[in-house]
């Protein structure tokens, strides 16, 4: 069975005594601890203090330094948890417990943020800002989440970071009351709605030679069939097919401008984050802090696993966190594109949901995990602790003994 880690809230640990060893006897390794995290509503079946907990906007659960004072984009400390730090008292008890803590940090997800400063986010073809979504063409974006990705990475006793959203954010969205389901959209549509038009982006695309009002356009027009066939559109079950079904759609000299214009934005992105992850360990003597990019295999996917160019990724960073729920053929879908570029330093770790009322398969997780590794995948991510009930915990603990 490959080495596995768990994802934990603060709040799964912080106040909970009994919490760290009830993990660590699962027989995870490692502990996977959000330092930076968006806003939420989460069970909490096993807390004696609570059993809700609501994350009313995106926070870190650490005091944030100094280096915030002269900027205008910034994080928020929470207020919802007992205490400024109890990302640091989760993570003593994890590691008291015997278990490596990662930090894990969203970066380019923050509504408050979106509200707070909506010229800094996505704009679609139609005008509308996506809140949710700062868009990662613009310098000030950028400068927040590299800043944000250093301090909130590199906490005190973290071994590594799993970065979240690093990269383009665009219409997908767990929003509270949710009503975007009925057109259907499926990866083509959701491409096509999550392409930026603020002006930093209409700027980036015309020196691709992209005529921005003419990509609007053209995005608009694709877009019509969603609006009135809704459902009856088809959805192409591969990530290839779904940009083959993009550049039929935009004409394939645009298809590839625009893909070269986001690619480069986000790979650009992508290795900032990275390089100042690495040089805040160093400046702080920490050896060895791994770095790991919660992807997607396919650049046009946007997201918390945020699309990525495999070769490209697996050159600067350490690896990644895979999207592995579906099946075998999702699976392979996702895994395969990085066989041919992981060497031997590199962790590909495929992420399993466990929590079977959120569409989880802790029963399948020791078939699915094989399967996994037999398509390269080095390690497993198990979301998620904090939100699984016992009987679910349990099969997970089955799982990892066999």
């Amino acid at each position: 069975m490959p080495r596995a880690g768990a994802f934990v809230y603060p709040w799964d640990i912080a106040g909970d005594p009994a919490a760290a060893d009830r993990l660590a006897r699962l027989g995870v390794a490692q502990a996977t601890l959000a330092a930076a995290y968006h806003s939420t509503r989460a069970l909490t079946p096993r807390h004696p203090a609570h059993r809700v907990v609501t994350a009313r906007h995106s926070a870190v659960y650490y005091p944030p330094g100094s280096r915030w004072s002269r900027r205008a984009l910034r994080p928020h400390p929470q207020r919802w948890l007992p205490g400024d730090d109890p990302y640091g008292e989760a993570a003593d008890a994890l590691a008291a417990a015997g278990l490596d803590v990662h930090t894990w940090v969203i970066l380019a997800h923050n509504t408050r943020l979106g509200e707070e400063h909506p010229a800094s986010t996505v704009v679609n073809a139609y005008g509308d800002r996506y809140p949710w979504a700062p868009c990662i063409a613009r310098p000030e974006v950028r400068d927040y989440a590299v800043t944000l990705a250093a301090e909130a990475a590199v906490r005190p006793g973290a071994r590594g970071t799993e970065l979240e959203s690093c990269g383009w954010y665009g219409l997908d969205h767990l929003h509270a009351h949710d009503k975007t389901g009925g057109a259907a959209l499926g990866g083509v549509g959701g491409f096509l709605m999550s392409l930026c038009f603020c002006d930093i982006c209409r700027t980036g695309a015309a020196a691709h030679g992209i005529d921005p009002e003419a990509l609007r356009a053209s995005v608009v027009k694709a877009l019509d069939p969603w609006w009135t066939d809704g459902p009856a559109r088809p959805r192409p079950a591969y990530r290839a097919d779904e940009w083959t079904a993009v550049r039929d759609l935009l004409g394939e000299e645009t298809a590839a401008a625009v893909a070269a214009w986001r690619g480069a934005t986000a790979d650009t992105f992508q290795r900032a984050a990275v390089t100042a992850v690495r040089e805040e360990a160093a400046r702080r003597g920490v050896e060895g802090f791994r770095v790991l990019l919660h992807a997607d295999p396919a650049p046009h996917r946007c997201g918390a696993n945020a699309g990525v160019d495999p070769a490209a990724v697996l050159a600067h960073a350490d690896g990644v966190v895979l999207p592995c729920a579906g099946g075998a053929t999702a699976r392979a879908d996702v895994l395969a594109p990085f066989a041919a570029h992981r060497e031997a330093h590199h962790t590909v770790a495929a992420n399993f949901p466990v929590v079977t009322g959120m569409g989880g398969s802790p029963a399948t997780l020791a078939d699915d995990a094989r399967h996994a590794a037999s398509l390269g995948a080095t390690e497993l991510r198990l979301y998620h602790f904090g939100l699984a009930p016992d009987a679910d915990l349990d099969a997970v603990a089955v799982a990892l003994g066999s």
